[in-house]
This record gives structure tokens, sequence and C-alpha cells, in this order.
């Protein structure tokens, strides 16, 4: 009996240990990564796909019927939403990121956070909603606004999580920037650079 109590304080120990290195590993990775997607965009030449700030909790979508320029009808923003996009404008000033263009989806959520950040005159870009199997040009259009990017400054495009899942395979964090650098040629035409968490 002893026997076996100590072998399995000996497995949970190995287990917390394991743990704990891949606890202490992921954090430089996670930094570094954040490093790269600001030292990128400071560069110019890049492009940050933002998912619009935090919304009122949804079903993905919105109701039947929605118009999007009324935004007492589409989901818009929480109060953290809107702190959140007031700090997104705040990191990219802080960091001298030069931003050359700025194109929102029309609905409200993100035409609000584009215009909370005060980064420069937006615009309403339906290429940034969704794309679906009616609207698959939607998907075409983005690859080569993304691809054609060169500069000098920053092209910042503010979007939501099923647009840039069907770019780039994963669904970002509300508030969350993924900084991209244009390759003409490839699949999606970008390449992940690394990604800036949303702001706490």
């Amino acid at each position: 009996m002893v026997s076996e109590s100590h072998t399995v304080l000996r497995r949970a120990w190995r287990t917390l240990a394991v743990l704990t290195i891949a606890i202490t590993a992921t954090a430089p990775a996670a930094a570094q990564n954040t490093e790269d997607a600001w030292a990128a965009l400071v560069k110019g030449g890049h492009v940050a796909l933002i998912r619009h700030a935090t919304a009122p909790a949804g079903s993905g979508g919105d109701p039947p019927g929605v118009k999007s320029d009324d935004c007492l009808t589409p989901r818009s923003l929480t109060e953290t939403g809107r702190v959140q996009a007031k700090a997104l404008g705040d990191a990219f000033r802080a960091h001298r990121v030069r931003v050359d263009a700025i194109y929102a989806s029309p609905w409200c959520r993100c035409m609000n956070t584009a215009r909370l950040t005060a980064l420069g005159r937006v615009e309403g870009a339906w290429t940034l909603v969704p794309a679906t199997s009616s609207t698959p040009e939607r998907l075409s259009a983005l690859k080569a606004l993304v691809s054609g990017w060169r500069g000098p400054g920053t092209l910042v495009l503010i979007t939501h999580g099923l647009t840039v899942q069907r770019l780039l395979g994963f669904v970002p964090d509300q508030a969350e920037t993924v900084v991209v650098e244009p390759t003409p040629g490839t699949g999606s035409g970008v390449r992940v650079v690394g990604k800036i968490a949303a702001p706490q």
C-alpha cells in the first residue's frame, strides 16, 4: 500500500514538473511572438487583422433582417469592448506604428471598433464580412487586398472571427490582432508573423 502511494505521488510530481516546464517554455515564446508582431507593424508593409472588440454574447451571427448601418439592431460593443478599442489605438500610437489605411466590416461592432481606435479615416468594406457559399468572391477579394499590400505603412483591417478563420484557419479572440506579411502567389497570400493579445 505504501509503495503504491509513493508511486502515485512520484507520478503526480513528474506531471507537475512537465506542466511547469511547458508553461515556462510557452511564456517566452508568446512574448517573442508579440514582439515580432509589433516589429513588423513598425517596419511597415504588413497587415493588421483585428477582430472587433468585445460585443454582447450571441449565437455567432445576427438575426435575419438586421441593417448594418443601424447600430441599435446588430450586436455592437460592450463597455469592455469600447475600452479595448481605445486601448488598441493607444497601443498603435505608443509603438509609433504608421497606419496608411483602415478598412472595417460595415457591421457596427467592427465600424465602432475602428472609429474608437482613432487611428485615421475608416472605410467600410464588405470584403471583410465573412464569405458564404453565395458570396465566395469576398474571400478572393480579401486575399487580393492583403497579398497586394505594399505599404509603406500598415494596413489595418477590422473584421470578424469567421473572416480571419476562412483566410488563416483559426479564430482570434475578440480585440486580438493578427499581424501578417503579404506573400503573393501563395495559397492564402499571407504569412502569419505573430499575434497581439487583446488589451486587458
